[in-house]
C-alpha cells in the first residue's frame, strides 16, 4: 500500500515551506489560521454528495438501524468523538451511533499506528457488531486507501449495508467501494503528510453534518432548539431549562417546573406548556414523532 503514497495529495511536500522552521511564532500561527480557514470551501464543494449521504444516513436511522463510524487514527478518533457526543446532544443510546477505531478503546488515548494495516482487522470488528442492512456505515480515510477502513467498508457493502466513504484525496480507493463517496480535497498540510491538521478539520466538518443533520431530520430538534438533550448534569438541567423558556417563551420559573413535572425532559415539557395539556397527553402526542408533529396534533386521535 506504499508504493504510490506520495502521490497523494494529502502527502505532498509544499516547496514554498521548505524553511517553516525558520518562521517566527506569529508567521506560523497565521499560516496556520490561513490554511484552516480553506477547509469550509473544500466541504461546501461537496456539498451534493454530503447531502445525498445525510439523507440516506437518516433513512437508515427512521427505519431503527444504526450509524457506524468506521477508521483509523486520526479519523477513526474523529467518528468516535462524533458518536459519543450523539447521545447528551440527541438523546439518543449508544448503539444508535457508533465509532469503530482500529486498535480499539486503547488507541483512542494512544499511538497504535499499525492496527491500520489490517483489512482483516476492518471487516472483523464490523462482523462483531453484526452490522447489516438496516445500518449506515462511514468508512473515514483521510488517504482514502487505509487498509482497515477499505476492509470495514467492503465487509459492510457485503452484509447490505449503506456504504458512506469520507476521505480527502481525489479518485480514492474508498470512494470505489461505497454508495456515497464524499472527497474533501483540502490540498497538502504544512506538516506534509500531517492528516490531523487541515484533513482531520475537514473530517470533523463533515461528521458533524452527517450526524446533526441526521438528528434533525429525525425530528431530534425543534428549530435550532436541542430538544432531546440529555440533562445529565448541572450544566445541562440549565440548558435543558432555557431551551424550554426559548421554545415557549415561558418564565424561568414555570420551565423548570414544567421540567420537573415531565421528567426533565425537554420535548415533553414544551408540548405540554403549549397545549396545555399534562405530560402523558404531551408523550402521547409525542408518540408521532417530533415537537412540531405534536404541536399540529399529528399525534393526537
Amino acid at each position: 500500500m506504499a508504493e504510490n503514497l506520495g502521490d497523494l495529495v494529502t502527502e505532498r511536500r509544499r516547496p514554498e515551506l521548505a524553511e517553516l522552521d525558520l518562521m517566527d511564532t506569529g508567521e506560523l500561527v497565521r499560516l496556520m489560521a490561513l490554511e484552516e480557514a480553506r477547509v469550509p470551501e473544500a466541504v461546501a464543494r461537496q456539498t451534493p454528495q454530503i447531502a445525498a449521504a445525510v439523507d440516506a444516513v437518516a433513512d437508515r436511522l427512521r427505519s431503527g438501524g444504526r450509524l457506524v463510524y468506521v477508521g483509523a487514527g486520526t479519523a477513526g478518533r474523529m467518528g468516535v468523538l462524533d458518536a459519543v457526543e450523539c447521545g447528551p446532544t440527541f438523546g439518543v443510546g449508544p448503539d444508535r451511533v457508533v465509532g469503530v477505531l482500529a486498535g480499539g478503546r486503547e488507541a483512542m488515548f494512544g499511538p497504535r499506528e499499525s492496527a491500520e494495516d489490517s483489512a482483516e482487522t476492518g471487516s472483523s470488528d464490523l462482523a462483531r457488531l453484526d452490522v447489516g442492512p438496516e445500518d449506515a456505515v462511514v468508512g473515514v480515510s483521510a488517504s482514502g486507501r487505509t487498509p482497515y477502513t477499505l476492509g470495514a467498508v467492503r465487509y459492510a457493502r457485503e452484509r447490505g449495508a449503506l456504504t458512506v466513504g469520507l476521505s480527502c484525496n481525489p479518485g480514492a480507493r474508498l470512494s470505489g467501494l461505497v454508495d456515497h463517496p464524499i472527497e474533501v480535497v483540502v490540498g497538502p498540510e504544512i506538516l506534509a503528510g500531517s492528516t490531523r491538521l487541515k484533513a482531520g478539520t475537514a473530517q470533523k466538518l463533515v461528521l458533524n453534518m452527517i450526524s446533526t443533520i441526521s438528528m434533525v431530520r429525525l425530528g431530534k430538534t425543534y428549530g435550532n432548539l436541542m430538544v432531546d438533550v440529555r440533562a445529565s448534569n448541572v450544566k445541562l438541567r440549565e440548558r435543558a431549562r432555557r431551551i424550554v423558556e426559548l421554545a415557549t417563551s415561558a418564565e424561568p420559573e414555570e420551565a423548570a417546573a414544567a421540567l420537573d413535572r415531565c421528567g426533565g425532559e425537554a420535548r415533553v415539557a414544551i408540548v405540554a406548556l403549549l397545549l396545555d395539556v399534562g405530560p402523558d397527553e404531551a408523550r402521547r402526542r409525542l408518540a408521532a414523532g417530533s415537537v412540531r408533529d405534536a404541536l399540529r396534533g399529528e399525534g393526537a386521535t
